[in-house]
């Protein structure tokens, strides 16, 4: 597994699922662009979800640590700067 540490900008609408009888129950999706302009797709789970949904909005600063898998990052750690 490989981590990846990213600050940028939500440039994206956080979009909120919630899913019965699954492992990973909450998911918020969004975008961020990084520093050098590259967009990259989010992915957060039950807590970090529910952070993200009801904390995080567009153009908002975050610090985002998380892991690489299928192309999204998940999240791991959401700051607000």
């Amino acid at each position: 597994m490989n981590e990846v540490f990213l600050i940028g900008k939500i440039i994206s609408n956080i979009e909120f699922k919630f899913i019965i009888n699954s492992k990973n129950k909450a998911i918020a999706c969004f975008e961020i662009e990084t520093a050098d302009n590259q967009i990259v797709k989010i992915q957060a789970y039950n807590q970090f979800a529910d952070f993200a949904y009801s904390k995080l909005n567009t153009n908002d600063k975050v610090f985002i640590n998380g892991y690489i898998e299928d192309n999204l990052i998940k999240v791991k750690c959401i700051k607000i700067y």
